[in-house]
């Protein structure tokens, strides 16, 4: 099969071009689905991808025997499972189900059985062709119920799913934080509007609507202007000006409105009211062009559509009113006056949301109703790596076929439920808001990325077609980086936290799974032998001195961070120890430094149970955390231990601190009394990131917050990138070393500040 693929049936539409790399594994796929509109159609279908990894061998563990050199690694195939959907104009259907049928195969064997639900406007039309083209069994799915079903779906998966719309305002774009208030409104306009309560994930009912929706702006556009579609109308209205036909408040009232009702002067009072023929003859009807025409239009039917839309969340008490449909579709012109409408009805008290993949909520549905049936849905997150991205468009398509891939995650994910109060904003900086900054960090990761594929390439122990791969990841990366300079709302808010994820991502979608893990296990190996002789050192100090210097210690670990371009170069001119590290830090005071209070704290009372996000292998864990941790729980602590589930640079996974605890055992009785009676656990954070973002972590990491008393919040991507600013329902401590630049310019600190940041929130009990 070439590398495209190009398919054609005269009787619809001339041929389009497959991209191979996108309609993957159709062959067995476990579930397929399509919603069918008038213009677009959405095809959603789940496969398992295919890739390897190496990872740590529990065999290495003899018996719990110290190992002075590295665990024993395995190579194993492992399959990643993957929610593919592939938006197309409805006019290249019969072209997309016969190149279905070629990825199905002819094999009867292979193709008896299966189902292909289908929903929208053409499951009833297209019937026939796909029982004959592709022999499958149609399951037809009730629309409105696939569109709540594909609303909550994305708003629980996708963070940024949902965001707010301003004019000319900086930012245009606000996102919401993940999840699903119920209820809310979620307002379908298509030809008509529909207007559907949704209490929960399985309970919604239709609780009004109106015939004056899409259709009526396309209807009445077409009898009123030369416009020829739905776009160009609505591209007209985009320039025109509706004050030329609408009355305004202004022409009845004068400049200065109807105070007296609280009516601005830019009000519309009547739309087309300026078109009747007594205010508009002559001369002055000629200056009256489609674009003001198609403009007034908009404003009729966005208000209308706005106040009802309104008056029926008041009604039936929802907060939240979500548009969609296709007179929505990422147009600014639409989601201004819908939004300027909510925004004056209801006094600024609610604001009209929409979704960045909205055009996907009936095949979502409709997939969701055969993976159910299945046992087959699980969570997901958004894969980046070759997902088109969102962007305010004008057009029906920029594309012949657009894409969104959805990753299925290992775990469910939950909210960590010690964050104090409901707003949680986990990047300091939002880079698109910040041009300065953006253009900083993207230069970064470019200026970075020669010196990061060497070290994939040192790394991996995949060598098959190394290079090509390399050079396909390098340039897609790139491409990804310029495109989030030209539109930084690409995947939602855009942070040093997006930019380290996508790259993770670009780097699995190649078969990198773990470059760092040599060095990884290097580290860990070189930094064990030094552990027995700084534990006997710690154990000779008076107890407070001891307690300061854990705490240095931990910040002189975290000055190994391979994800730090100073720390590389200063490796490069030479190599740094673990004392040299320390020495790195910043003298106290500290530029945050609450040392004190921590000790204070630590007079006080005993801390029952504390859970700490651990950050980098090699130092940072080894003479660094293992120290501490032995200390609490020396103190009567019991300790939970949150890592990586999945590999980020030098970050210690899940598993490997599982082996490296074991491995510690062996030279401390504490730690192994600790592991044997399950006071010190290690706990995966459901995550594969340098950041943390605490609104998606491991139903596991949730669990154990029962009981906490202390959040240990470690290194820089974790401490400062995010969580900086993060209260906690419980004490917290955060402690990183700022190793950036730009993080130093912006708290005007030197370079590797250390920040001791220890919190009480207001409502702690006095032994805090």
């Amino acid at each position: 099969m070439s590398a495209e693929r190009s398919t054609s049936d005269d009787r619809y539409a001339p041929p389009i071009y497959i991209p191979e790399r996108h309609l993957i594994n159709l062959r067995n796929a476990s579930n397929l689905a399509i919603d069918i509109g008038g213009s677009l159609a959405k095809l959603a279908y789940f496969s398992n991808v295919n890739s390897r990894r190496r990872t740590l061998s529990q065999d290495g563990l003899q018996d719990g025997s110290f190992l002075p050199h590295s665990v024993p690694t395995q190579d194993e195939e492992f399959k990643r499972g993957r929610l593919h959907f592939v938006k197309f104009e409805t006019k290249h259907i019969a072209s997309l189900t016969h190149y279905l049928k070629e990825c199905l195969g002819d094999d009867a064997g292979m193709v008896a059985g299966r189902t292909i639900r289908v929903t929208g406007g053409g499951a009833h039309k297209y019937t026939e062709l796909f029982e004959k083209t592709l022999g499958l069994n149609i399951i037809k799915e009730d629309e409105m119920e696939c569109l709540i079903k594909g609303s909550n779906f994305l708003l629980n998966n996708i963070p940024n799913e949902a965001f707010t719309f301003r004019k000319n305002k900086s930012p245009e774009i606000n996102f919401e934080k993940i999840g699903c208030d119920f209820p809310y409104l979620l307002v379908n306009i298509g030809s008509g509007v529909s207007m559907l309560k949704v209490h929960s994930d399985e309970h919604f009912e239709r609780v009004g609507g109106t015939a004056m929706g899409g259709g009526t702006f396309w209807g009445l556009g077409s009898l009123l202007t030369k416009a020829q579609g739905f776009d160009e109308l609505l591209a007209l209205a985009e320039n025109g000006d509706s004050s030329s036909v609408d009355l305004l408040v202004k022409d009845i009232y004068g400049g200065g409105g109807y105070e007296a009702m609280g009516l601005p002067g830019e009000v519309i009072a009547s739309s087309f009211g300026k078109a009747a023929r007594s205010r508009i003859s002559g001369p002055a009807r000629d200056q009256v062009n489609d674009a003001d025409i198609a403009k007034s239009l908009l404003h009729l039917i966005s208000n209308g559509i706005g106040q009802l839309a309104y008056l029926h969340a008041n009604l039936y008490s929802c907060s939240r009113i979500i548009f969609g449909g296709f007179f929505i579709r990422g147009k600014k012109a639409t989601m201004h006056t819908i939004s300027y409408a909510i925004n004056y009805w209801s006094k600024g008290e609610v604001q009209a949301l929409f979704l960045r993949h909205e055009g996907y909520l009936g095949a979502v549905g409709a997939y969701i109703k055969g993976a159910s049936s299945n046992h087959d849905l699980g969570n997901y997150g958004e894969n980046y790596a070759f997902s088109d991205s969102f962007e305010l468009s004008h057009d029906l398509m920029t594309k012949a076929l657009q894409f969104l891939e959805l990753d299925r995650l290992d775990m469910p994910l939950v909210k960590f439920p010690l964050i104090n109060g409901g707003q949680y904003l986990a990047d300091l900086v939002d880079l698109a808001l910040d041009t300065d900054a953006r253009n900083y960090w993207l230069d970064i990761f470019k200026d970075g990325l020669e010196k990061f594929c060497k070290v994939i390439r040192d790394g991996e122990f995949n060598r098959n077609h190394i290079d090509k791969r390399i050079m396909r990841f390098k340039n897609k990366f790139l491409e990804c980086l310029d495109l989030l300079r030209k539109n930084p709302f690409a995947y939602g808010t855009l942070s040093v936290r997006t930019l380290l994820d996508c790259r993770e991502q670009f780097l699995a979608e190649f078969d990198f799974y773990d470059p760092y893990l040599k060095f990884k296990q290097e580290e860990n190996s070189a930094f064990l032998q030094l552990l027995p002789e700084h534990l006997a050192y710690l154990e000779e100090l008076p107890w407070e001195e001891r307690q300061e210097t854990l705490i240095k210690g931990i910040l002189g670990g975290n000055i190994f961070d391979w994800g730090s371009s100073a720390v590389v170069k200063i490796n490069e001119e030479s190599k740094i120890d673990f004392r040299a590290a320390c020495e790195l830090v910043e003298k106290r005071p500290w530029f945050v430094d609450h040392l004190e209070h921590w000790i204070k704290r630590l007079k006080r009372a005993p801390i029952k149970k504390m859970m700490i996000f651990v950050d980098n292998s090699g130092a940072d864990i080894v003479m660094g955390i293992i120290p501490f941790v032995q200390e609490m729980l020396r103190m009567g602590s019991e300790v939970v231990l949150a890592a990586n589930s999945r590999p980020a640079i030098n970050d210690i996974t899940c598993h490997e601190l599982q082996i490296l605890v074991s491995q510690i055992a062996s030279i401390s009785p504490i730690i192994k009394a600790a592991q044997m009676s399950r006071s010190l656990r290690v706990v995966e954070n459901g995550l594969g990131s340098p950041c943390l973002d605490l609104s998606r972590v491991s139903k596991l990491i949730a669990d154990e917050c029962v009981g906490c008393d202390l959040i240990v919040i470690e290194g820089m991507g974790r401490a400062i990138h995010t969580n900086f600013c993060s209260e906690f329902s419980i004490e917290s401590l955060k402690l990183a070393v700022i190793k950036n630049k730009w993080l130093c310019e912006k708290f005007n600190c030197p370079m590797f500040a250390g920040v001791c940041k220890y919190e009480v929130p207001d409502n702690c009990c006095n032994n805090c």
